[in-house]
């Protein structure tokens, strides 16, 4: 994977490797750092085994982190 490639801080992404979702958050040495959707431990994570999220995999988290917020404000 190119420099140009590897997601940005703030990108939706898929870490093949830990089989997790999260957003980027920076970078520690050669590895970036992933933040899970709805909060909890980030991780680092292996640009090679990083992906991008499709529109519909972002909307599907996007949502279940909604709805897990308003089951815990109940």
């Amino acid at each position: 994977m190119t420099e140009e490639e590897v997601p940005g801080v703030g990108e939706a992404v898929h870490d093949k490797g830990q089989g997790r979702s999260g957003r980027v958050t920076g970078r520690v040495g050669p590895y970036l750092r992933v933040s899970p959707f709805g909060g909890g431990r980030a991780w680092d994570a292996d640009p090679e085994l990083i992906r991008r999220l499709t529109q519909d995999e972002l909307l599907r988290e996007l949502v279940a982190e909604a709805n897990a917020r308003n089951r815990q404000a109940t």
